[in-house]
């Protein structure tokens, strides 16, 4: 896999400033970018959006949006409200997608927080369909499902995908998250088929991480997930940029130049 097809999340090389990772990623020939929320807290938006138009970069997504469940309408309203928010932003800046972390809450049971989570995505439709932005689910790893996302498989997501059945409601796939699934080949087809198939992440479990969130592998550096997953994507017809996204303390604390290029090197022979 070229730089050419490939996107990387702002959150990867987090100690660098939205504009760094714009120049840095055009500079090695990066297709492009997915803007999580922290990196442009307090940016001036506009400037972002000429800076990004003119580096050439594609807009790929913005990260991220979800948390609608809560144990009263007041928390759930307020998840909703942070969610037009987002796509707002996602208007000024020029990205077509969220992706949503959908959100758990203690004490509930899964189905609650399933019910929660279908509400909340229903209520921001009208406003995403006003800026056409798309609303990507992501299931997470069952190790989150307490108190992360309630989407806890592949097949999660696509049974509410497919009750939603709506154009702009579809899912991001994330290797992270989905590679112990046995039946992760028919999903990701079934994904596809239904017109759900709106993003690809990669980075590897590491079965031997030292944080649940923040020590996340290179491709080649956890259960190899990455090239057999990359597989059944393309096999299902998915055409998109293929998005890096790696939490890593131990890769912040180094030269994020050289993080960078270990990036490339680690997906070339994809």
């Amino acid at each position: 896999m070229f730089p050419d097809q490939l996107a990387v999340h702002t959150f990867t090389n987090q100690p660098w400033s939205i504009h760094e990772c714009i120049e840095n990623y055009s500079r090695a020939g990066i297709a492009g970018i997915s803007i999580w929320r922290e990196t442009v807290a307090g940016q001036d938006l506009k400037k972002v959006r000429t800076h990004l138009s003119d580096s050439g970069l594609n807009p790929v997504c913005l990260v991220r949006g979800g948390f609608f469940t809560g144990k009263t309408a007041t928390d759930r309203e307020s998840g909703i409200q942070k969610n037009l928010e987002a796509l707002r932003e996602a208007e000024a800046l020029g990205l077509p997608m969220i992706v949503l972390v959908c959100g758990a809450s203690l004490g509930q049971s899964p189905e609650e927080n399933l019910d929660q989570i279908e509400e909340g995505i229903r209520a921001i439709i009208p406003a995403a369909e006003a800026v056409n932005v798309k609303l990507a689910i992501e299931p997470l790893h069952p190790m989150y499902a307490g108190d992360r996302s309630a989407i806890a498989s592949l097949r999660d997501a696509n049974l509410l995908a497919q009750r939603i059945a709506h154009p702009l409601v579809g899912i991001a796939v994330d290797t992270f998250h989905v590679w112990w699934e046995t039946n992760l080949e028919a999903e990701i087809q079934t994904c596809a088929l239904n017109g759900h198939l709106f993003a690809f992440h990669i980075c590897e479990f590491k079965p031997d991480f030292d944080h649940p969130l923040l020590d996340r592998g290179l491709p080649g550096e956890g259960v190899n997930a990455t090239p057999r997953i990359l597989a059944m994507i393309r096999n299902a017809g998915f055409t998109g940029l293929t998005e890096v996204e790696i939490f890593s303390r131990k890769y912040w604390a180094m030269n994020q130049h050289d993080f960078l290029q270990k990036i490339l090197k680690s997906t070339q022979p994809l």
